[in-house]
């Protein structure tokens, strides 16, 4: 899986290249790197027939590669069923107990729903960050701290494109030094192909 999509990252990375949107996902996965200091303090939630399965999977990915805990989502989910695991039951009053210092991270490619964008003001007015990748919701948007829309009819990027690129771009760290890197290439290989032994 994972060198799968490190190579859609990089041809995706390349047909961008001039069009504007790789800045405007790096720049939105700094701004959740900054906001994700507290592990377990990223809600990411989306809308009731999506699940951010995908993208809580690459960020969990991308929290572990670049020792950056705070990463890691909490998977919010709408109707999580009563036998899931401990980590994939948690529902939406995990919003309603959001509070300063916590990230909540819309995921919404349709329109989202009014109970949501109601946990989403309440979530602001405590404290917590709001960030929405959004397809077009003005609503979701006017709420966020942080935005990045997809325009359903965009056709240089995907939704999913985005996520990808998102994600990848919230592991990197700001200040890009050969150690960093050396780091996180290390770790990616021991998650490929187990530790190296000398």
């Amino acid at each position: 899986m994972v060198p799968v999509d490190a190579e859609q990252i990089v041809m995706l990375r390349e047909v961008l290249s001039t069009t504007g949107w790789l800045e405007r996902t790096e720049e939105f996965g700094r701004a959740l790197r900054v906001t994700s200091r507290t592990p377990g303090g990223l809600l990411l939630v989306g809308t009731p027939g999506d699940d951010p399965w995908h993208l809580a999977a690459h960020l969990d990915d991308e929290s572990r590669l670049a020792d950056v805990p705070g990463l890691a989502p909490t998977l919010v989910r709408w109707k999580p069923p009563a036998d899931a695991p401990a980590h994939l039951r948690i529902g939406l009053e995990r919003l309603e107990a959001a509070r300063r210092g916590e990230t909540l991270f819309v995921v919404a490619e349709e329109e989202a729903p009014v109970p949501l964008l109601e946990r989403v003001d309440d979530a602001r007015r405590v404290g917590a960050t709001v960030l929405a990748l959004d397809g077009g919701d003005k609503d979701l948007r006017g709420l966020a701290h942080e935005a990045l829309t997809v325009p359903p009819d965009e056709s240089i990027i995907s939704f999913d494109g985005a996520q990808h690129l998102v994600s990848a771009a919230a592991g990197q760290e700001p200040a890009r030094s050969p150690r960093g890197l050396r780091r996180r290439l290390a770790k990616l290989l021991d998650t490929v192909s187990g530790p190296v032994v000398e």
